[in-house]
């Protein structure tokens, strides 16, 4: 039986190496709306966080995922993060 591939993805605000399972992915679609892809199917442009509270926390304070997704990311996502903890 073929053994399932370790798919790593890189945190934006640890600089982290993970499994994609242990990562938020949260993509800027091609509308300019954000969105938190917990399929990991949605078209766009895609940044990585831990599912850690403090690297959350530490995100929106630094403002990285507005850097990487190069559009202003609500605190409604943040919240949402948070809650899917």
């Amino acid at each position: 039986m073929k053994e399932k591939k370790l798919v790593l993805r890189t945190c934006v605000c640890s600089k982290e190496v993970c499994e994609k399972k242990d990562l938020f992915r949260i993509v800027r679609t091609p509308e300019m709306s954000v969105v938190v892809d917990l399929k990991g199917k949605v078209n766009g442009r895609g940044a990585y966080l831990k599912k850690d509270k403090d690297i959350i926390l530490k995100a929106q304070k630094s403002k990285v995922l507005d850097k990487k997704l190069e559009v202003e990311v609500p605190a409604a996502i943040y919240d949402e993060l948070l809650g899917l903890l």
